[in-house]
């Protein structure tokens, strides 16, 4: 009986301690560079991260410019670089602990509003009972879990920011093509005028050359 409840104990720990952090989403406007830091606690740790480029500051302007991305590790050393990306998700294992450098450039000549997310998973109680063959298939499993739960909560706001991004997407496309449309009218309705002018004045050249 004790047995069970100290197992019992231990799984609603366990549950506590692996339940996967809430997603770090930052949404942010950028000019021309933008760093963040995330400092990462323990070496071997797998970062997670994405980021979409949602809209620039013209509501008219819409480009595949994209943004670029690096990241850099405690020492300095680079780790990932994007060129020229509209949004991407990726992930690495930290060789070294500490501090991890994300920092983004806009070349484009407007202001650009990113989503950035960024998770460190890491299951630390795992470590601390690694020798109790008894509980190993449960905290594996329980490491599973922790994975698939910040996947679909991963997925999810990579989903959410495409979404936000396909909106604005069709809303600049649907000024365009009001923009157009009233253009081509104007233009419609200038060449009518026009035309309306110079019959008028041929009329008007005509019925004089009669009456004389």
């Amino acid at each position: 009986m004790d047995r069970w409840l100290s197992s019992l104990s231990l799984l609603a720990v366990l549950c506590c301690c692996c339940c996967p952090g809430a997603v770090r989403g930052i949404r942010f406007v950028i000019d021309r560079e933008e760093c963040f830091s995330h400092d990462v606690k323990y070496e071997g740790d797998t970062i997670h991260a994405s980021f979409v480029v949602i809209k620039s500051d013209s509501s008219w302007h819409y480009s595949e410019d994209g943004v670029d991305l690096v990241v850099k590790g405690p020492t300095g050393e680079q780790i990932q670089d994007f060129r020229d990306k509209i949004s991407d998700k990726f992930e690495f294992v930290a060789h070294h602990k500490g501090v991890h450098r994300f920092c983004f450039t806009n070349k484009s000549p407007y202001h650009e509003t990113i989503d950035f997310d960024v998770h460190v998973g890491h299951f630390a109680y795992y470590e601390e009972h690694a020798k109790d063959e008894h509980f190993n298939p449960l905290l594996q499993q329980i490491e599973k879990l922790e994975e698939a739960l910040y996947n679909i909560q991963f997925e999810q706001h990579w989903l959410e920011a495409q979404t936000d991004r396909q909106a604005v997407v069709n809303e600049v496309m649907s000024r365009r093509a009001v923009q157009k449309a009233f253009f081509e009218s104007a233009a419609l309705i200038g060449a009518s005028v026009l035309q309306v002018y110079l019959l008028r004045r041929l009329f008007d050249r005509k019925l004089g050359i009669s009456r004389v």
